[in-house]
């Protein structure tokens, strides 16, 4: 049985969050990417409201409560985690207490279940979550409609994905059509590199199954504004700061009527 905080770390290993703890321990002090999240999010931590006084915050995929713990130093009332993992959730509970959040909380469900949660949170954090997803624009659609706060300006939330590929971006039409003009030929833009693109990963990418896709620039902000968000600020490539929006198509999202003559 583990009797020391450095054998409950050990006991709980491999950590994929560095989180300094009391005693100069870390969790994860040879990590591949280096002190991850840390270097990562003190390059776009200026983009979050420096103080979450009285805000409530969920953080989808939690790991080992590196953001969640963040959130809290920002004075957020109410912070929960969550995850699908349970030596994540567990990593996460020791982080917190001996780091002194205590108020933290933490609940085992994905991304698919935050309509089961029965509330809406001011500001929502999916950090490398949705590249692992086998339905990732049907999570961003669950989390805008059941997870985001809409009440007076609307809430935020912190995305990030994994991007593979161009990142230019481009003007699409607003109605795509089925050949190019005077011709039968598929439209050529859809073989420009800044056409949002969603690549897929059949098998792995660095040695992980879960990674299955990995979309380009364009395609990350077209589908934040598809499940309704607008981007308010994009302090890294692959990090953006969104907030609720109207859902720019109609309702196309879960349990979604289609309109007459939809092709589906």
């Amino acid at each position: 049985m583990a009797t020391t905080l450095r054998d409950r770390v050990e006991e709980l290993s491999p950590w994929f969050h560095n989180i300094e703890l009391p005693g100069g321990i870390s969790t994860a002090p040879d990590h591949f990417l280096g002190d991850y999240p840390r270097f990562k999010y003190d390059r776009f931590a200026g983009a979050l409201p420096d103080d979450l006084t009285g805000r409530s915050v969920l953080d989808i995929g939690c790991n080992a409560g590196f953001y969640s713990v963040e959130m809290a130093r920002r004075g957020a009332s109410r912070v929960l985690g969550i995850d699908a993992d349970e030596r994540y959730l567990a990593q996460a509970r020791l982080v917190t207490r001996e780091l002194g959040f205590e108020g933290v909380e933490f609940a085992k469900l994905d991304v698919y279940d935050v309509g089961a949660l029965g509330e809406k949170f001011e500001l929502v954090v999916f950090m490398g979550v949705l590249y692992h997803l086998r339905h990732p624009l049907l999570a961003l659609d669950l989390i805008r409609e059941h997870a985001v706060s809409d009440e007076g300006a609307g809430g935020l939330m912190l995305f990030q994905t994994m991007q593979q590929g161009s990142k230019a971006e481009m003007d699409v039409p607003e109605d795509h059509p089925f050949f190019e003009p005077g011709s039968v030929t598929p439209p050529r833009y859809f073989d420009e590199p800044a056409y949002p693109k969603m690549h897929f990963i059949e098998r792995r990418f660095s040695g992980d199954w879960t990674n299955w896709w990995a979309p380009n620039r364009a395609c990350s902000e077209a589908m934040l504004r598809a499940a309704g968000f607008t981007v308010e600020a994009h302090p890294q490539n692959d990090v953006y700061l969104c907030r609720v929006a109207p859902v720019p198509y109609g309702e196309w999202g879960p349990g979604a009527v289609y309109p007459a003559g939809a092709k589906r």
